[in-house]
């Protein structure tokens, strides 16, 4: 089998737990690029956080962000695909956060919104201090989220709530999953992601496959949790990573070594070059 399309998500999967992708991991994509395979990032990240990434890697492919619901060429101007939350949609959400006293954190593709500043907000802002201003974001507190809404509307891709008291991540995720027009998924033991019921990386993924003419068959997607689970299951080969929990493992087809490891070079090693 010739596989021409991998797309591999970035936490805990293509960077090792200090945010960098390895030499290892980069040589391996690079020569992958270099046989004539489309290599594509595909991540729960902002855009603009996941294209400083793809610059790295020197992938022209489109990147795949927010859990798919903005897919956009590095350096093209307007996105191929958008599904944003509505005012409405955005309501809900902050209705079940508030009621379980978790913050909210919305996400544009190039801003951070939220209640307060947080860990996760903290991260990254303190990784701007690092980025060139094509690749910085904003992180803005809402005080009035009503007004943030409609300021924002048509912009907003995902609501991501996360807390280290996880009886009210689990409960704020299950009221999140009965209502119609969304989705929760984790992407940490910690968190859960928002989006429209329309959006998961498994449906960008086949819009990527469309867009290149490419069968399922011959695509690659390589994850590391719950975030990817609908890739791994679209693709021809599902790959988990070694650290990776037990269940994305059990619906993967092939399981390389950890994200500190080097996985992602080892599985391009063995199914590519």
């Amino acid at each position: 089998m010739k596989y021409k399309l991998i797309c591999t998500d970035m936490d805990g999967t293509l960077l090792n737990d200090n945010k960098e992708i390895s030499e290892v991991n980069r040589k391996a994509i690079a020569e992958a690029i270099s046989k004539g395979v489309i290599v594509a990032v595909c991540t729960g990240r902002i855009f603009t956080f996941a294209s400083y990434y793809a610059r790295i890697l020197g992938t022209k492919a489109p990147i795949i962000a927010s859990n798919g619901a903005y897919i956009r060429g590095i350096d093209e101007e307007d996105a191929l695909f958008k599904d944003t939350l509505s005012i409405e949609d955005c309501r809900e959400i902050i209705k079940v956060l508030n009621k379980n006293g978790i913050n909210p954190t919305f996400n544009t593709k190039d801003r951070i919104l939220t209640g307060h500043i947080s860990d996760s907000s903290l991260s990254y802002l303190k990784f701007n201090e690092t980025l060139d201003k094509e690749h910085q974001f904003k992180v803005k507190v809402i005080q009035d989220w009503e007004s943030a809404f409609i300021k924002y509307d048509g912009e907003i891709l995902k609501c991501i709530a996360i807390d280290t008291n996880l009886d009210k991540v689990k409960a704020a995720k299950e009221e999140i999953a009965l209502l119609e027009n969304l989705v929760a998924v984790s992407s940490l033991y910690d968190n859960f992601e928002i989006m429209t019921k329309n959006v998961s990386k498994g449906k960008a993924v086949k819009f990527l496959a469309d867009f290149y003419n490419i069968r399922r068959e011959e695509i690659i997607c390589i994850g590391d949790n719950e975030n990817d689970l609908s890739m791994i299951d679209y693709a021809g080969l599902g790959v988990a990573m070694g650290n990776s929990l037990e269940e994305i493992k059990s619906r993967a087809d092939y399981v390389t070594t950890s994200n500190n490891e080097d996985g992602v070079a080892k599985a391009i090693g063995k199914f590519i070059v």
